[in-house]
């Protein structure tokens, strides 16, 4: 029994939701995005939400999930996903280049430019060290948060680089603390 998959997700007005096949097309106030289904499971639009039903005990492992993509999909089209990342460091900075770049500079030799993909936006705070990507997207606007990271993890000595805005970190002591 998965109790994920039994939640009905609610659909909010000026929410369409159509379904061919295995693909499911949600649009919104935000924009559109299609949700591939897994065989085996189907939507129903009753009474303003959606519920998701299996046809079989096979598909258990995958009702749960399907609904969460769907869910998240819903989310997406009317309030959007976003991802705060914090860069700390001295002369660690942001900036944008145009609309879709972000130029990082990291303590490299080299200012990074990373391009953004079509759907992802990035805003930068005056300060130049905190970076919020949003879009509509969850699993998009996620990897590309974890790719503006990779650039300059943080490192657990000096606690400096990328990091995401709740990530709590935990300070190593040097060699010479140690004793």
């Amino acid at each position: 029994m998965s109790r994920v998959g039994n939640k009905p997700v609610p659909l909010p007005s000026g929410v369409k939701f159509s379904m061919q096949g295995n693909v499911v097309t949600v649009e919104g106030p935000k924009g559109k995005l299609t949700q591939w289904i897994p065989e085996g499971i189907q939507l129903e639009h009753r009474d303003g939400h959606l519920h998701a039903t299996r046809q079989s005990d096979s598909q258990a492992a995958i009702h749960g999930l399907s609904r969460a993509l769907v869910a998240n999909a819903v989310d997406g089209v009317t309030k959007g996903w976003s991802q705060d990342l914090d860069i700390v460091g001295i002369g660690y900075r942001a900036e944008l280049k145009g609309k879709n770049t972000v130029v990082f500079t990291l303590g490299y030799s080299h200012p990074i430019e990373f391009p953004l993909p079509t759907g992802i936006t990035a805003a930068i705070d005056p300060k130049q060290t905190r970076v919020t990507v949003s879009g509509v997207n969850r699993q998009l606007v996620g990897q590309v948060a974890a790719d503006m990271r990779a650039l300059r993890k943080p490192d657990p000595y000096k606690n400096k680089g990328v990091r995401y805005a709740d990530e709590k970190l935990k300070k190593k002591v040097g060699k010479t603390g140690a004793k």
